[in-house]
């Protein structure tokens, strides 16, 4: 794994844990009856703002400041132009982050400034989804109060202490009503207890595998695509047991998630994990993620909304060279896997051929995912390079030149 991904990764999943206790002491007091909804959206609030503090120090500034000042579009903008507005503000003020903290946080070793960072991309998901809410006519702000008493439950769905470092991607439509009921059901001790088990399960298989890396190393091709299909699949773990901390933390504050709203359950861990469609890991992988990508992007760009998602994707990621070159080499590889599998899924009839295709095409799927990792972690057009003049690149080149025959036999046919 990179170090920019550990520096992320491993401070957020300490304070979440650490935020286990007053999340549960957050549920009972709301369970009590004690607390007024403005209450519970101040304590919410209160608690996002200390864990800023805590986690980021200094660079939480950088947190708040665009936090507030989108509270303020939300509430002065017209709903005509409201998305347009908080969407420019949040990726201009995002893109100058990435630019100042993204290096200072490699360089440095400090994980402070990759924290905020992660928790900024967080709150411009959360900012645009709740713009695009108000500007569809899906939410309506309350109005007829003072600007504090419309403004706090806004600024406690951007800033509320659960889901500041991580989590779902929950709508502002469900946080309000769960906020102001929270208290309604029994603090669910057993279910967060086993997301956590499962939690460290995950983390034991990451450092078993982990030690076992350096023993996959060698000149070989085959060493070294063993190696790097190893340092992708341990990316996917300490992604895994963030998400399931993540979902923990949210349920033992009182927020439920509905069917299809959490990031990772049995089932999609079992999908992403043996699926044969590049096309499917890529739906399935980070599930709030991909259905904001979907709704602010896909559902609406006229032309190319594939390729337009992906390219969006590497802007908000940050930018760099690898990212843009990864989300892009990501999004032709998706479209050669939606043109390439009914062909070969129309070829593969007999029993033996279908177990072929889909060992084979398993393969493929894993490798093709391993060079995006490395493709997005190169940090320099030298490293990039690199990675395009080697071996690796051949299975990804291969996919690009069936996508072109492809193309061009569906434009000849027509």
């Amino acid at each position: 794994m990179r170090s920019a991904d550990l520096l992320i990764l491993l401070p957020a999943a300490w304070y979440q844990l650490a935020a286990f206790p007053f999340a549960a002491l957050f549920h009972q007091l709301c369970a009590s009856g004690q607390l007024s909804p403005t209450a519970r959206y101040t304590l919410l609030l209160t608690g996002g703002c200390l864990l800023a503090v805590t986690a980021m120090g200094s660079y939480a500034a950088l947190l708040l400041i665009p936090a507030a000042a989108s509270v303020l579009v939300l509430l002065s903008a017209s709903p005509a132009h409201v998305h347009t507005w908080v969407f420019g503000l949040q990726m201009c003020w995002q893109t100058l982050c990435h630019l100042g903290l993204g290096s200072l946080a490699l360089e440095s070793g400090d994980a402070r400034p990759a924290v905020a960072l992660s928790a900024i991309m967080l709150l411009t998901q959360k900012a645009t989804y709740l713009a695009l809410d108000v500007h569809e006519g899906t939410v309506l702000l309350q109005t007829g109060q003072g600007l504090l008493q419309q403004a706090l439950p806004l600024s406690s769905y951007l800033l509320y202490f659960p889901a500041l470092l991580g989590g779902p991607l929950l709508p502002f439509s469900s946080f309000r009503v769960q906020a102001e009921s929270l208290g309604a059901v029994p603090l669910p001790l057993e279910a967060a207890g086993w997301r956590c088990l499962g939690a460290l399960a995950l983390q034991g298989l990451r450092v078993g595998l982990e030690g076992c890396l350096p023993r996959v190393q060698g000149c070989s091709i085959l060493a070294t695509l063993c190696h790097a299909w190893m340092r992708a699949l341990l990316f996917r773990l300490a992604y895994y047991t963030q998400w399931v901390l993540d979902e923990a933390l949210l349920e033992v504050a009182g927020f439920g998630l509905e069917e299809g709203q959490g990031d990772l359950s049995g089932r999609e861990l079992w999908v992403l994990e043996t699926t044969h469609r590049l096309a499917v890991f890529t739906r399935t992988w980070n599930r709030s993620t991909s259905r904001w990508l979907r709704r602010l992007v896909f559902q609406r760009c006229p032309a190319q909304p594939l390729l337009a998602t992906f390219a969006f994707s590497a802007w908000w990621h940050g930018l760099r060279p690898g990212h843009v070159f990864g989300f892009l080499c990501w999004a032709v590889m998706v479209e050669a896997d939606y043109r390439i599998h009914p062909f070969l899924s129309a070829w593969a009839t007999s029993r033996v051929a279908k177990l072929l295709y889909r060992g084979t095409t398993w393969v493929f799927t894993q490798l093709i995912v391993a060079y995006v990792l490395d493709a997005v972690e190169a940090e320099s057009l030298s490293a990039l390079c690199l990675l395009w003049t080697s071996y690796k690149s051949i299975l990804p080149l291969s996919y690009g030149v069936v996508l072109l025959l492809l193309l061009s036999r569906k434009a000849k046919q027509n």
